[in-house]
């Protein structure tokens, strides 16, 4: 059930860089590893509603609603103009944090649960990809699905947190330099507004 392919094609889409990648990276730049893993956290359960709306249906009830995705795909599109407008705005830079109290905790994992959460695309790729790797010949198709859900969502989270832990280890040379802060900032919030924008643009 859980085939080679599968494991390389999961591999492949979570590696891509895409919201959650950047969102965890700037966290882990900015705030440090535990709360790089924080927002890994948040990212990687960000995709659970996704799986119950692909399970229970109503992922084709989106697909075929014009009206339901373009709700969805506006409410994802201002949520990364919100990020783009307040990393650009961000004053303190990279500056040296505390490490992350329980509530910054919540917070950063409720930020990336929501950058997820209102990613439509997110419950297209579900709806098209899982079934692929669900053998018909299977006496529990939901149970399958429910197995390489779960092989995916941890993938998801193990790349991510490596992604975190990576920028922490570029953190001091970044702090070193003023104008390597800016750049990156700046570059993260258009990065932020690009993906509002091509999500925007896109079609179902």
């Amino acid at each position: 059930m859980i085939s080679f392919e599968f494991l390389i094609t999961s591999l492949i889409v979570v590696l891509i860089p895409g919201t959650g990648v950047l969102f965890t990276i700037s966290t882990g730049l900015v705030q440090g590893r535990k709360a790089s893993v924080y927002a890994a956290l948040g990212c990687t359960a960000g995709i659970v509603p996704h799986l119950l709306a692909t399970i229970f249906g109503l992922a084709a009830i989106m697909h075929t609603s014009a009206l339901a995705f373009e709700v969805l795909k506006f409410a994802g599109v201002l949520y990364l103009f919100y990020l783009a407008v307040m990393t650009w705005k961000d004053k303190s830079g990279f500056e040296a944090q505390s490490l992350p109290t329980r509530s910054s905790a919540l917070s950063l994992s409720t930020k990336a649960f929501l950058l997820n959460i209102l990613n439509p695309k997110l419950t297209i790729f579900f709806l098209a990809f899982l079934p692929q790797f669900v053998k018909p010949e299977t006496t529990s198709p939901l149970g399958d699905m429910l197995i390489l859900s779960a092989v995916f969502m941890l993938m998801t989270f193990v790349v991510f947190v490596i992604y975190g832990l990576l920028a922490h280890g570029f953190r001091h040379s970044v702090m070193e330099s003023r104008r390597v802060q800016m750049w990156l900032q700046k570059g993260f919030a258009l990065t932020f507004a690009g993906l509002g924008v091509q999500l925007a643009v896109t079609q179902k």
